[in-house]
C-alpha cells in the first residue's frame, strides 16, 4: 500500500480537551472516547452557581455532572445529573432519571429493607441482655469471694512457716502440711462452685453470641442479594441501541453505588433519547469530603465507571490521532508511533489511550508483536491475527528482527564507533527506572556509529542487539557518557523538550512470505 495514508484525526483538538473518558468498545476493541472541554467546564460552573444561589437546595456534598449533546438536526441539548440521592429522592425535574429497572426489584427491596431493619433490632436486643450484667456481677462476686479466702490462707500459710522455724516436731510439721493441703482442696472447691454458678450464664451468652453472628452473616447475605438482584436489574443502553444489565456488563461483581454516579445516567439517558453526546464534565458541589473538593473536576471513578464506559460510547465515533501508516499487507501493519503515546495501554483510566486501542477502531484484531517507551517514536510493528503475532514474536525471540535507532545524545562523544555491553538491573523500590549492575543485572549489548558531532551534543545511531527496558537510554548514559537529550528520567529535560530518541528502521523476515520487509520512519528531529 502507499506509505504515508493517515487515520483521519479527532475532530476536537486537544488543546480544547483537559480530560478524556474512554474505553474499549466491548465488540470492536476500538478505542472510543469523550472529552470534557473547557466548554463544558464552563456549563458545570454555571450549574455550580445555579445551585449555590438556590437557598433551597441542599449542601450536602456529592458529585453533579452535564452532558453536552446534540440531537438530529445538530440542535445542542444539555442534560444534567446528580449522583445517589437528593433528600432522599432519585427523581427531580430538570434532571436525567434514574437508570431504568429500579421498579423491577422495588418490592425486593422493601422486603430485604424491612428484614435488614427487623435483624438489626435483634442484633440491639441480644447485644443488651441483661444476662450480661448478670454474668458481670456473679463473677465479679466469686472474684471477691476466692480474693478473701486467698487473704485467710495466705495469713495461715504465714503462721506455718513461722511455727517450722520454731518447732521441729514431726507431728507437728506433718499437721501443717495437712493444713496445706486442706487450703488447696477448699480453694478448689470453691473454684469449682463458682464454675458451675457461672455455667449456665455463659451457655447462655454462647447462644447469643452464636445468634448474633448468625444475624450478621443474615444480614450480609441479604445485603449481597439485594445488590445482586439491583445490578440483574439495572439496565443501561449505548449509542448502538443495545442494552445489558450493570451484572451482564461486570460478572466479577459490581462494587456499591455502581450505576449511581452521573456518567453512565448521562450517557444512557443520551442514547434513550437518540442524543449524541459532545462533550461531559463531572464536579463537586457542596460540602468536600475525603479528597473530594468543591469545584473541582473529576473523571470517571476507577471502580464503578471505568468499567463500563466502554459499552456506554458504544456507537459513538471511534476517535484517532494521525497515526502513519508505514507499511500494511494482510498480515501486519506498522506506524509511526509520535513520542509521549502509550505503545499499549497502561493501568488506570487515564492510561488507555494508545496506539493499540487507536489501531483497534481501523483494525479491530489488531495485536500488539512490541513496544516503544511511550517517550520514543518511530516504527512500531502490530499483527493483524492472533496467529501472526505469534510468528512475528518468535522472530524477535530468535533475533531475527535487525533494529536501527537514532539519537542525540549530551555532550561530545570520543569515539567513533563500538560496542556497549553493559548489564541492566530494574530495583523493585525505583521502578521504571533501570540500573547498571553487572551480578543482577540482565545483560545487554548494543552497537552505536556516531554520524555527527557539535560542541554540546552528538547525534548516535544505535544497532540494540538485546531488548532490555530503557536499554539505549541507560547504555547512553554509562556507555557513552550522556544521557539522551529531553530524557527525564536518565537526565535533565525542560518541560516543552521530548525525548530525542526514534526508532528509524526495522528489518524482519516475513513469517508467511518469503522476503525481508524493511520498514522505515524519517526521524523528526
Amino acid at each position: 500500500m502507499p506509505q504515508g495514508r493517515q487515520i483521519p484525526a479527532e475532530q476536537i483538538l486537544n488543546e480544547a480537551v483537559a480530560y478524556w473518558y474512554e474505553g474499549a468498545c466491548p465488540k470492536t476493541g476500538a478505542l472510543l472516547r469523550l472529552p470534557r472541554t473547557r466548554e463544558s467546564e464552563a456549563v458545570a460552573q454555571q450549574l455550580g452557581e445555579t445551585l449555590a444561589a438556590d437557598k433551597a437546595w441542599p449542601t450536602e456534598g456529592k458529585m453533579y455532572g452535564v452532558l453536552l449533546t446534540e440531537d438530529a438536526t445538530g440542535a445542542r441539548q444539555i442534560l444534567k445529573a446528580f449522583s445517589g440521592l437528593i433528600n432522599g429522592q432519585s427523581v427531580w425535574s430538570g434532571w436525567v432519571p434514574p437508570l431504568p429497572g429500579r421498579e423491577a426489584f422495588a418490592k425486593a427491596e422493601v422486603n430485604t429493607i424491612v428484614a435488614l431493619e427487623t435483624l438489626k433490632q435483634e442484633l440491639i436486643q441480644l447485644k443488651s441482655l441483661p444476662i450480661y450484667q448478670a454474668y458481670t456481677d456473679l463473677e465479679s462476686e466469686c472474684t471477691t469471694e476466692l480474693a478473701a479466702l486467698d487473704k485467710i490462707h495466705a495469713e495461715r500459710k504465714r503462721e506455718r512457716d513461722r511455727q517450722r522455724q520454731e518447732n521441729c516436731d514431726p507431728q507437728l510439721i506433718s499437721d501443717l502440711q495437712y493444713q496445706s493441703r486442706q487450703d488447696g482442696a477448699d480453694r478448689r472447691r470453691l473454684r469449682k462452685q463458682h464454675r458451675e454458678c457461672l455455667a449456665p450464664l455463659q451457655q447462655e451468652i454462647k447462644a447469643a453470641e452464636q445468634r448474633m453472628r448468625a444475624i450478621k452473616q443474615e444480614r450480609k447475605s441479604l445485603s449481597q442479594q439485594l445488590q445482586l438482584q439491583m445490578h440483574q436489574a439495572y439496565q443501561l443502553t449505548n449509542f448502538l441501541g443495545l442494552s445489558a444489565s450493570l451484572r451482564s456488563l461486570m460478572p466479577q461483581g459490581a462494587p456499591t453505588g455502581t450505576g449511581e454516579c452521573c456518567a453512565p445516567k448521562l450517557l444512557h439517558h443520551a442514547a434513550v433519547l437518540g442524543l449524541k453526546p459532545v462533550a461531559m464534565a463531572e464536579f463537586w458541589w457542596g460540602e468536600g469530603k475525603g479528597d473530594k473538593q468543591p469545584g473541582q473536576f473529576y473523571g470517571a471513578c476507577e471502580t464503578r465507571c471505568q468499567p463500563i464506559m466502554g459499552f456506554l460510547l458504544g456507537g459513538t465515533q471511534p476517535q484517532s490521532l494521525d497515526l502513519e501508516i508505514l507499511y500494511e499487507d494482510a498480515g501486519m501493519v506498522a506506524i509511526d508511533k509520535p513520542s509521549g503515546l502509550l505503545s499499549v495501554p497502561g493501568r488506570g483510566s487515564e492510561k488507555v489511550d494508545s496506539a493499540l486501542m487507536r489501531l483497534r477502531s481501523v483494525y479491530p484484531e489488531v495485536q500488539p508483536v512490541h513496544r516503544l517507551d511511550q517517550a520514543t517514536s518511530g516504527v512500531l510493528l502490530f499483527a493483524k491475527n492472533a496467529a501472526m503475532q505469534r510468528a512475528l514474536q518468535r522472530c524477535f525471540e530468535q533475533r531475527q528482527v535487525q533494529k536501527v535507532y537514532e539519537a542525540i545524545v549530551q555532550g561530545r562523544v570520543a569515539a567513533d564507533a563500538g560496542t556497549i555491553e553493559l548489564s541492566l538491573w530494574a530495583d523493585p523500590d525505583r521502578r521504571p527506572k533501570q540500573f547498571v549492575d553487572e551480578v543482577r543485572g540482565k545483560t545487554a549489548l548494543t552497537k552505536f556509529e556516531v554520524v555527527e558531532r557539535n560542541e554540546h551534543h552528538t547525534r548516535v545511531v544505535f544497532y540494540p542487539v538485546t531488548g532490555r527496558t530503557h536499554q539505549l537510554r541507560v547504555h547512553a548514559v554509562a556507555g557513552l557518557g550522556g544521557a539522551i537529550v529531553g530524557d527525564r528520567l536518565y537526565g535533565a529535560a525542560t518541560d516543552n523538550q521530548r525525548l530525542h530518541l526514534h526508532a528509524k528502521e526495522l528489518e524482519i523476515p516475513h513469517p508467511t512470505e518469503d522476503k525481508l520487509i524493511q520498514i522505515t520512519s524519517t526521524v523528526p528531529f
